[in-house]
């Protein structure tokens, strides 16, 4: 499988029973149906994540991507609860892509996320 960002190679990573893809580059993660979510609610499991936030942030504006997957469009997300973090997610396959960085700051839920909602700008 290929980044849908840098187009490098993913590479399978686990963290207990879950698999993901990471990106052997710019360390983006590919999860597949609500993996993302499962792994979440897993003590530890922003390990998987060792991509530099700052690098991540870098690919924030390359969201015109095509699943890595299935190959279809990929929609551009803002989370719920933290707009500041900005993902894509296949309406197929139901696959999310998180920069480096995203899925440790998705998974940690702070009151310093607020300031950072505030200071981001709308997604478009």
């Amino acid at each position: 499988m290929k980044c849908p960002k840098c187009h490098s190679d993913m590479e399978k990573v686990y963290f207990q029973t879950v698999e993901i893809d990471r990106c052997k580059d710019c360390k983006g993660l590919w999860f597949d149906l609500l993996e993302h979510e499962q792994l979440k609610m897993m003590d530890g499991s922003e390990e998987v994540d060792i991509g530099d936030p700052n690098v991540g942030k870098k690919f924030n504006d390359k969201d015109s991507i095509n699943c890595p997957h299935c190959k279809a469009r990929m929609v551009k997300m803002v989370d719920s609860k933290q707009s500041h973090i900005w993902y894509e997610s296949c309406a197929i396959c139901y696959g999310v892509f998180f920069d480096a960085g995203e899925f440790t700051d998705f998974k940690d839920e702070t009151f310093t996320d607020y300031f950072k909602d505030i200071l981001t700008r709308e997604r478009k």
